[in-house]
């Protein structure tokens, strides 16, 4: 019976992603994210429960994979698709079985994240380096940077901050970064503790206090700031063989 706990949490992880579309595609975006967080969370008590009760399994990987997906895939797109609408204003006028409207080809380019993602994850389940480290931002990680944007249009209340992230090159450039970062051949290091000790676990915990000091200051705004300290962290670290 243990075995299957894994893989119901994961299931979680599913549900919270499809809820999230639905309030995404709405353009519920705070919404969405709630949802997201609470898929990520579920993503990680789905490994830290088949660690603690000692099981594991293949199906177990390839649900966890197509769970991630969904949360931190197709959401982060939808997201980013709404993001460039509202920056974008007017579209394309097609007629399809005789129904007229209008379709703004731009904001499309959003989805070029979920494709992103689904490479990162694909390209994950078939690498077997990927097990104390990552290679290329995590799909949870990369869809918190994503989601701290409309986060910061909504919780902020920063004029410049606004204008920047509805500025369309701005968002199109974030997207181009984002699916660069998700697949760049960059080493990560993953927030996975062996022991305690903090000689040997120092970039982390340098990270996570770091993480923490951001974000009481700066609250949303700190969110894409912290995936830069996290990416050069690990950048530092490597160099210096930590």
């Amino acid at each position: 019976m243990k075995q299957y706990i894994p893989n119901l949490i994961t299931l979680l992880n599913l549900f919270c992603g499809c809820v999230a579309i639905l309030f995404a595609v709405k353009n519920q975006l705070d919404l969405a994210a709630a949802f997201v967080v609470l898929g990520i969370l579920f993503d990680f008590f789905d490994g830290f429960a088949a660690r603690l009760l000692n099981v594991s399994s293949e199906i177990g990987v390839q649900l966890d994979s197509l769970a991630d997906m969904v949360t931190s895939g197709v959401v982060p797109g939808i997201v980013m698709y709404q993001l460039l609408s509202m920056a974008q204003v007017g579209g394309w006028n097609v007629d399809v079985f005789g129904v007229h409207s209008s379709v703004a080809l731009l904001p499309l380019f959003g989805f070029v994240i979920t494709l992103a993602s689904a490479y990162r994850l694909a390209n994950f389940n078939v690498d077997e380096n990927q097990v104390s480290s990552f290679i290329g931002l995590p799909t949870p990680a990369n869809t918190l940077m994503v989601l701290s944007l409309p986060l910061i249009l909504l919780f902020q209340h920063n004029d410049t901050l606004n204008s920047i992230i509805l500025n369309q090159w701005f968002l199109l450039g974030f997207t181009v970064l984002s699916a660069y970062l998700l697949n760049a051949k960059i080493v990560l290091f993953a927030l996975k503790f062996k022991n305690w000790d903090f000689k040997e676990n120092g970039v982390k915990y340098l990270f996570l206090i770091g993480s923490l000091i951001l974000l009481l200051t700066l609250k949303y705004l700190a969110i894409p700031i912290v995936i830069l300290l996290y990416i050069g962290l690990s950048l530092v670290s490597k160099k210096e063989g930590v």
